[in-house]
């Protein structure tokens, strides 16, 4: 089978064997994957990323001597099953499913790993249990949108918000989008947005927000409602970000830290101290959250159309990743591998 490989740095189109199903597996063939900005990042700083991964326990690091297939926002149609392994769905079904294969020893990721092949093949493996019908009726392409969009779900989850704040999400990327949506569907409002891309504010109001500010011009902080607690979601993923909504945030506020820094940053934590912030990490979401993402895109409650901005096969991936760069050309590529 061809797929788009992570190698010695750059990304090759290559023949891989077909994957072969295990017991509690099944093999699907790929029908449309996601380039995430975790993508990007990771292969820009995958020689950081392996380093980190190696100091927190339970990761397993990649090996950059070896394969890597990316790709962790998939769509897929049911091929076969591996030996002893419930058939819950036949073959021609379309799926879902969580990156993550279960094994003995517990979960492992997928899109990172040398042993689990990504979305950027032809064919990969799904961990049969967690696998999702997707519902009659919802695009193959939008149904792929369900991963990121659950990391805006677990975002606004995890920042255990009572209703009543002021949000403000800072950087309208894809991840910044899937926050603003949440935040819309759960009613926290006006939702305060703000990004230097004329392209990218405009996607902010159609996901929900009530206010979009461009940050050269205007200081978002200043548009945050009065009397309520500000909640501010960081989805850009810079060294400096954090600091800086240290600095700006008002007193006793929640900063919610989406975006994935790859890179080493600094802190000055008596802003913090002085004012009384609560900061939050999050990552991911849980297998009720990616549920409740993929009936909130069939229900048509995500406009997931204006997302998506191009398709391309395995051969274009390469150029995919350096297009991105631009937010006016682009939000969310997606990777068609039957595609010619």
């Amino acid at each position: 089978m061809k797929a788009a490989i992570f190698r010695g740095g750059d990304i090759v189109v290559d023949t891989l064997p077909e994957p072969v199903p295990a017991t509690g597996q099944a093999r699907v063939k790929v029908l449309a994957c996601g380039i995430c900005g975790s993508d990007l990042h990771a292969a820009k700083h995958s020689h950081r990323m392996v380093e980190v991964s190696r100091r927190i326990p339970g990761r397993i690091p990649m090996d950059l001597d070896r394969d890597v297939v990316m790709g962790h926002e998939f769509c897929c149609e049911v091929i076969d099953y591996g030996p002893k392994t419930e058939k819950r769905f036949k073959a021609g079904t379309r799926v879902c499913s969580m990156p993550v294969m279960l094994e003995a020893d517990g979960p492992k990721g997928m899109g990172y790993s040398n042993t689990y092949v990504g979305g950027y093949a032809e064919q990969m493996l799904l961990a049969a249990p967690l696998m999702l019908e997707v519902p009659n009726g919802l695009p193959t392409e939008h149904a792929a949108l369900t991963e990121p969009l659950a990391v805006g779900v677990h975002a606004v989850e995890k920042g255990m918000l009572s209703g009543d704040e002021a949000p403000l999400v800072v950087g309208c990327g894809p991840v910044g989008l899937a926050v603003i949506a949440a935040l819309r569907l759960k009613n926290i409002r006006p939702i305060v947005a703000a990004d230097f891309s004329p392209k990218r504010r405009e996607l902010a109001v159609k996901m929900g927000a009530d206010v979009v500010v461009d940050p050269a011009a205007e200081d978002p902080y200043a548009r945050l409602a009065p009397g309520k607690r500000a909640a501010v979601f960081e989805c850009v993923g810079v060294p400096g970000l954090i600091q800086q909504t240290m600095e700006k945030a008002p007193r006793d506020a929640k900063i919610v830290v989406v975006g994935v820094c790859m890179e080493l940053d600094t802190i000055e934590p008596m802003f913090g101290i002085v004012k009384e912030l609560n900061l939050q990490f999050v990552l991911g979401y849980t297998p009720e959250e990616f549920a409740r993402s993929l009936r909130l895109l069939a229900e048509g409650q995500v406009d997931a159309p204006s997302l998506i901005t191009a398709r391309v096969g395995l051969d274009g991936v390469r150029n995919a990743f350096a297009e991105l760069a631009n937010p006016e050309r682009h939000t969310k590529i997606m990777v068609e591998p039957w595609r010619s």
